[in-house]
């Protein structure tokens, strides 16, 4: 079994997986330090309340963070795990 597959059935589910207007809360990133650096810097750390604006499985995924606008690629959405 993957680290990817426990820590969602873990923690939560993927925010790839979140449908468009769901409000949830990011549980943790399930990525290297590299990725997850990157990520803190655009204001995704735990504990962080997230809007799914546009999730639609193809494109990126556009969510709202603090009043920001943020688009992540499919790869970035399915390794943040929300709640």
């Amino acid at each position: 079994m993957s680290r990817r597959t426990r820590a969602v059935g873990a923690d939560g589910r993927s925010l790839g997986d979140v449908a468009e207007g769901a409000r949830v809360r990011l549980v943790g990133i399930d990525a290297g330090r590299g990725l997850g650096a990157r990520l803190a810097a655009m204001g995704l750390v735990p504990g962080v309340e997230v809007l799914v604006v546009r999730n639609r499985g193809a494109g990126p995924a556009v969510v709202e963070v603090k009043g920001a606008r943020l688009a992540l690629g499919r790869g970035m959405a399915r390794r943040i795990l929300v709640r």
